[in-house]
């Protein structure tokens, strides 16, 4: 089998010819781990294209995740200055705006002025003005939404930008036989993203009316793009709905505000793409809501972190949804693969694709994104803990 149908047995519920291999890498691992310049891989489109296939090659994955959106072409040209400021790159844009760079983390888009991110208060958001919130936009985040460094608002039908969609055309061009995932920001994380955190959450008891209008509003926007990643070339796709774990809601505000959101952008995209799978990322402590999660639809659970950044057992969760979803990850990526040396990695490994693979539907991986410090060598036993155990003469 070729990477890219290993994967789509896998997700179809199948038993393929090994237990796929596919980790989601944090974005300071490609800065510290391909020589390539933060600020490239963070602004252009064939940078990012390029790393990614780098090191789904080096690791031996079978998939790869695209978690960045497509980039105008013409980033380079609204640079006013690069600064070097410590460790850190900081980029004067023509606008005011700077984008600071870390060699290891996230760049994060202020304001020059006041050196911080503003955030919308909730009295000022009308639910009518939402479609989709970006937090990773060129610009940063904005309402109402702008691309770029555009002035016009964006406005339907032409919503999302020419360019959303080329990360996604650029690596499939490139990768035939792999297998590539897209990924959406669920409308419980954009929400929360677009209030900041602490003001989305009391949001949910000063107004949850209005909160569930705005939640609807984002789910369409949320569905088009799903659909433009598909016809792109997507053979997944990934709905990042990480603050959604017990860490941050009750099972009551899941049923509440996530599950009905999360079940009609799902809905609404297998519409028009019944036969690409969808499936969701949650971190940490999701063990009292994996069939809550079952609920809104999806074909997947994504992360699954076990004892002490979670509270899944592999086992446990595979005997309650396993029937019915496909489970990815499940690896502790800060005690085990971060943390410990590649003998503990391949031991951990095994235990993880004994409990996972019977009756296929599973695909190893690390529970959430490889940390950037983790070292190669700990992530090499992952695909030779999948050719020495995960091979399907030695499935039950």
């Amino acid at each position: 089998m070729t990477s890219r149908e290993r994967m789509a047995v896998a997700m179809g519920h199948g038993v393929p010819d090994r237990v796929p291999v596919m980790c989601q890498l944090a974005l300071g691992h490609y800065f510290l781990r391909t020589g390539v310049s933060p600020i490239e891989i963070w602004h252009d489109t064939p940078a990012f294209g390029d790393v990614l296939l780098a090191l789904q090659r080096r690791y031996g994955f079978d998939g790869l995740l695209i978690n960045l959106p497509g980039r105008d072409p013409d980033w380079r040209g609204h640079i006013e200055r690069i600064e070097d400021v410590g460790a850190d790159q900081h980029v004067v844009w023509e606008n005011g705006l700077v984008t600071i760079c870390p060699p290891d983390d996230n760049p994060h888009v202020y304001q020059s002025d006041r050196a911080t991110r503003l955030f919308p208060g909730f009295e000022e958001i009308d639910p009518a003005r939402l479609y989709y919130v970006e937090p990773h936009d060129i610009a940063g985040l904005s309402y109402p939404t702008r691309w770029g460094f555009g002035s016009r608002k964006a406005a339907r039908p032409d919503f999302f930008p020419p360019w959303q969609y080329d990360t996604i055309r650029y690596v499939r061009a490139r990768a035939p036989d792999v297998s590539v995932h897209a990924e959406v920001w669920s409308p419980f994380s954009q929400l929360m993203d677009l209030l900041d955190y602490g003001n989305a959450l009391m949001a949910l008891l000063d107004d949850p009316g209005k909160v569930s209008a705005c939640l609807d509003a984002l789910a369409d926007g949320t569905i088009e793009l799903m659909r433009g990643q598909a016809r792109a070339g997507a053979d997944a796709i990934l709905i990042s709905s990480a603050f959604a774990g017990a860490g941050f809601v009750s099972c009551e505000h899941y049923r509440q505000f996530v599950l009905p959101c999360e079940r009609k952008i799902i809905a609404g995209f297998k519409e028009a793409c019944p036969d690409v799978p969808v499936y969701t990322h949650t971190c940490g402590a999701i063990g009292d809501r994996l069939e809550l999660l079952q609920a809104t639809g999806t074909d997947g659970i994504d992360t699954l972190d076990p004892p002490p950044l979670g509270d899944v057992e592999l086992a446990d969760a595979k005997q309650r949804v396993g029937h019915r979803l496909f489970i990815k990850g499940n690896m502790d990526p800060v005690n085990t693969l971060l943390a410990g040396t590649p003998d503990d990695v391949m031991e951990d490994a095994r235990r993880r694709i004994e409990a996972g693979k019977p009756g296929g539907g599973y695909i190893l991986s690390t529970a959430c994104s490889v940390s950037p410090a983790t070292p190669p060598e700990n992530i090499l036993q992952l695909r030779a803990a999948v050719d020495r155990y995960g091979r399907r003469e030695v499935y039950p």
